[in-house]
């Protein structure tokens, strides 16, 4: 009988959590959807990377997105991805560099892959902060179940009314932390195919580097 009622009590016990991770996943899954239906995008961003409480480095740039294709800008680089094949030209040495980015490498590099990643390996819940900018939110803490992976926490802010995402935390296993805020957003763009690939003929200087 005592065991029962142990049991019982850790059923009741567990059903808020349960509740929360029904709920985290309904706000992700709507942001995900919202996301591949709303056609190409074009979103400003600013990435603050943090290392023992100082800020390590900032970045501003842009980036236009097409299904799994993309072209991020930003004052150092300029990176396309096609769906398969990346190439990333960095404007100080004139260098540009192809490669077949895995999933992870790509996490790293586009902010809105980020918006999938929770589909399997992460475990996920509903945070306590309701207003960001003064805009309501959902605040949305993932954690992944696999402890040697380099993301130790991931926290997402989406707007209540649109679902679109407008901070992105990412807390690294070293103690880093990589913040991602979104400055703007425009959905329903028509991007050709063509601009998500390295055109030579624009940077006629540049080293090819194959990393294939």
């Amino acid at each position: 009988m005592k065991s029962i009622i142990i049991i019982c009590i850790a059923g009741l016990l567990a059903l808020p959590v349960f509740a929360q991770q029904k709920e985290a996943k309904d706000v992700l899954d709507k942001t995900s959807a919202n996301f591949r239906k709303a056609g190409g995008v074009e979103a400003g961003f600013t990435i603050r990377i943090k290392a023992k409480g100082q800020t390590d480095g900032l970045m501003v740039g842009t980036i236009r997105l097409k299904g799994d294709k993309f072209v991020l800008k930003t004052t150092d680089a300029i990176t396309w991805f096609d769906g398969e094949t990346q190439w990333s030209y960095l404007t100080d040495s004139e260098e540009v560099n192809i490669s077949n980015p895995t999933e992870e490498e790509l996490q790293g590099i586009n902010p809105y892959a980020l918006l999938s990643i929770y589909e399997k390996g992460f475990s996920y819940v509903l945070g306590k902060t309701r207003t960001y900018q003064g805009r309501s939110i959902y605040e949305v803490v993932l954690t992944p179940t696999d402890k040697t992976k380099e993301m130790s926490k991931l926290i997402l802010y989406v707007a209540k009314d649109t679902y679109q995402p407008l901070y992105i935390l990412a807390e690294l296993n070293n103690g880093s932390r990589n913040e991602i805020t979104i400055t703007s957003y425009r959905a329903g763009q028509k991007f050709d195919d063509s601009i998500f690939v390295f055109d030579k003929k624009q940077y006629p200087r540049a080293e090819i580097i194959d990393l294939r």
